[in-house]
């Protein structure tokens, strides 16, 4: 299995972005668009809190929150929203601390639970993170979402670690080689922060990098 160096590192949360649509991730991370959109400044705003960087204990349980992470193997890094670390005599020895603890992820978002995988993919490949670090299992997280404002257990399965697997090395793949998706139209194209970047109508094979130089060439005659 390969070890990626930090410097090929993909941000963990660009598989949101891929899952979603892989044009979209390679406008964002590979060519480096980003427009905001309703959406995205409300994901902001309610991301707050959990990204505080404080952390407290409350009975037998850590709460650590804004914790860096990342994967050799994946090749990510990224922080999580909240890290509960629960006393467990099964668990993994803490810098500072005698007991043992069992890491579990809680992913935030602000709306409600999808119909699709694209947020429990993003919890597992945060989980893959937690188990290459502290050298444990971790087989539990939550997603909190801020409509329902409960948290939906989530069992990480070899599958789901298997597909996160898959999908980071594509998208390693493509970078390494340089390919950019094609455009695939279809009903989410019109819930994009990048459609307008993106002009799945009119530009099926330009990059956005291609379409923003033009136009300020454009502009600039």
């Amino acid at each position: 299995m390969k070890d990626y160096k930090e410097e090929d590192y993909l941000m963990l949360s660009s598989i949101q972005h891929y899952a979603f649509c892989p044009r979209q991730w390679a406008l964002i991370d590979v060519e480096l668009a980003w427009k905001e959109n309703v959406h995205t400044i409300m994901g902001n705003i309610f991301h707050e809190k959990a990204h505080s960087g404080n952390s407290e204990k409350r009975n037998n349980i850590i709460i650590s929150r804004s914790l860096p992470i990342q994967s050799r193997t994946l090749g990510i890094s990224g922080e999580c929203d909240v890290v509960e670390f629960h006393l467990n005599e099964n668990g993994v020895k803490l810098k500072g601390r005698e007991e043992k603890y069992i890491p579990c992820p809680i992913e935030y978002k602000k709306g409600k639970p999808k119909v699709d995988d694209i947020d429990i993919l993003q919890l597992t490949a945060q989980a893959m993170c937690l188990e290459e670090m502290f050298c444990t299992d971790v087989k539990i997280g939550y997603l909190f979402y801020g409509i329902t404002k409960r948290r939906e257990k989530i069992e990480i399965t070899e599958e789901l670690k298997n597909k996160v697997f898959e999908i980071y090395t594509d998208m390693h793949n493509l970078i390494e080689r340089g390919n950019m998706p094609k455009v695939k139209i279809t009903k989410k194209c019109d819930q994009c922060s990048l459609k307008d970047l993106c002009l799945p109508r009119l530009n099926l094979n330009i990059s956005a990098k291609s379409y923003i130089e033009k136009n300020l060439k454009e502009e600039e005659v």
